[in-house]
């Protein structure tokens, strides 16, 4: 028989994790015990000093002069090349600009030019039915745009759709990496060379990837990626995001955002648009000053793992964390009537751990997930149809960044005292907010 999970042992595993003290990096409140980094990233130490010194030096004393002086202008290409080495980008290839919807509409309309010029019998965008959103918004926006047709399928059909024969109309293959609902991880190397054997391109959504797991956009010959800064990059609510297009597409064709920064020489001031070379021209207006100077803390502070191995350590021990917490749902919530929604496969799992709400009985998960916040134990909570296929879900993120090993043992403890308790019957909990 197995022994329990104590949290002595917890404590224990936290005094001996080599990657601890990048904790101290963060600022984080007393009392909470934060696992929703899939979300929203914990405030890195440096980041409040930066932008007051953004504000009050370089803004207040520098003025316009900060373009030059204090590097505003180079912003973009230099974050870029930092959340690059995150991701498998060489210098130079990625940039950070605009919003995660913006720069997916950049390149999904480059992408369905491209592929269109190549075989104008690729009429399809395929992609995950649960997919995040917006980026199922914008691809049918796009679609719209260029006379093509949005497909949406399980994410098990996928590999017949892209059959010999069924993948002939294929222009393009859009996935999330890491699906935000289940945590479900994608073989990116596998998936990117099962698209290209039928001939479409394959763009890759990072956002719940970069910052939590090993990337390599150009070993897996990905064509395009795009992702945000505010959730394992750190940046802050609204940080800015990122684009990446590889080399042999960077320069085919111009994006559909021709703004000025954009352009091959900003300051000549020309009336007609010149594209910039390579990734320069997925640039658009004037960049985020504040706000990629933030961006660039939470980078900063993932790169400071590099000397304890980045971000294979940091990856592992994100498995250890997501491990520990499914072993204590196993041995605490056995008979909650919550199941494990994510894959049970590490190798298929990225840093969060889903847990679907029963189908059928009284459970509330909003309610549930809103006592625990009251209790400090912070997730988040994101609504299905009450299916089996699409259940409510309770979602944990694990951030190795920050979180502990006691973390873990506290927010299953706590999630099991809420349920036997009850209280989340409460009518207080029950009153929705506009963000869930």
């Amino acid at each position: 028989m197995t022994e329990p999970i104590t949290r002595t042992a917890c404590v224990a595993r936290d005094a001996a994790d080599p990657l601890a003290p990048l904790r101290a990096q963060f600022t984080l409140p007393e009392g909470v015990n934060y696992l929703d980094g899939n979300s929203l990233g914990v405030l890195p130490a440096a980041t409040a000093a930066r932008v007051q010194q953004v504000v009050t030096e370089e803004w207040g004393s520098g003025l316009i002069r900060s373009w030059n002086s204090a590097g505003w202008i180079t912003l973009p290409q230099r974050v870029g090349d930092k959340i690059g080495r995150l991701v498998g980008a060489k210098p130079g290839e990625l940039l950070v600009s605009d919003s995660t919807s913006v720069n997916l509409f950049k390149v999904l309309s480059a992408a369905a030019q491209i592929a269109r010029a190549d075989d104008p019998a690729r009429r399809v965008i395929v992609s995950e039915r649960s997919n995040f959103p917006t980026d199922l918004y914008i691809a049918e926006s796009v679609a719209a745009q260029h006379g093509l047709t949005l497909e949406l399928l399980d994410i098990d059909a996928i590999p017949e759709r892209l059959g010999p024969e069924a993948g002939r109309d294929v222009a393009l293959l859009m996935l999330t990496q890491v699906n935000y609902r289940s945590g479900r991880m994608a073989d990116m190397a596998a998936v990117t060379a099962l698209a290209h054997a039928a001939g479409a391109l394959m763009l890759w959504d990072l956002a719940h990837s970069a910052g939590a797991v090993p990337v390599d956009l150009n070993a897996a010959n990905a064509d395009f990626a795009v992702g945000c800064g505010y959730k394992y990059l750190n940046g802050g609510p609204g940080a800015p995001a990122f684009v990446w297009a590889h080399p042999r597409h960077a320069e085919r064709f111009r994006q559909p955002l021709s703004g000025w920064m954009g352009h091959a020489a900003p300051f000549v001031f020309e009336p007609g648009y010149r594209p910039a070379p390579g990734i320069g021209r997925y640039l658009c207006g004037t960049p985020s000053v504040i706000g990629l100077s933030a961006l660039e803390c939470g980078v900063d502070s993932l790169l400071a793992a590099e000397p304890l191995g980045g971000m294979a350590a940091l990856r592992a021990k994100s498995v250890e964390l997501s491990e520990l917490f499914i072993a204590l749902v196993r041995e605490r919530l056995d008979d909650s009537g919550l199941t494990i929604f994510s894959p049970l496969d590490t190798a298929q799992r990225g840093s969060q751990v889903s847990l679907a709400v029963p189908a059928e009985g009284c459970l509330d998960g909003y309610a549930v997930m809103q006592a625990l916040i009251e209790r400090g134990v912070v997730g988040d909570y994101r609504a299905g149809d009450g299916s089996a296929v699409e259940p409510h879900l309770l979602r944990f993120g694990f951030t190795p960044l920050y979180t502990r090993f006691v973390d873990v043992f506290d927010a299953a403890d706590t999630l099991a005292t809420v349920l036997a308790s009850g209280e989340w019957r409460e009518a207080r909990f029950m009153q929705k907010g506009a963000v869930t």
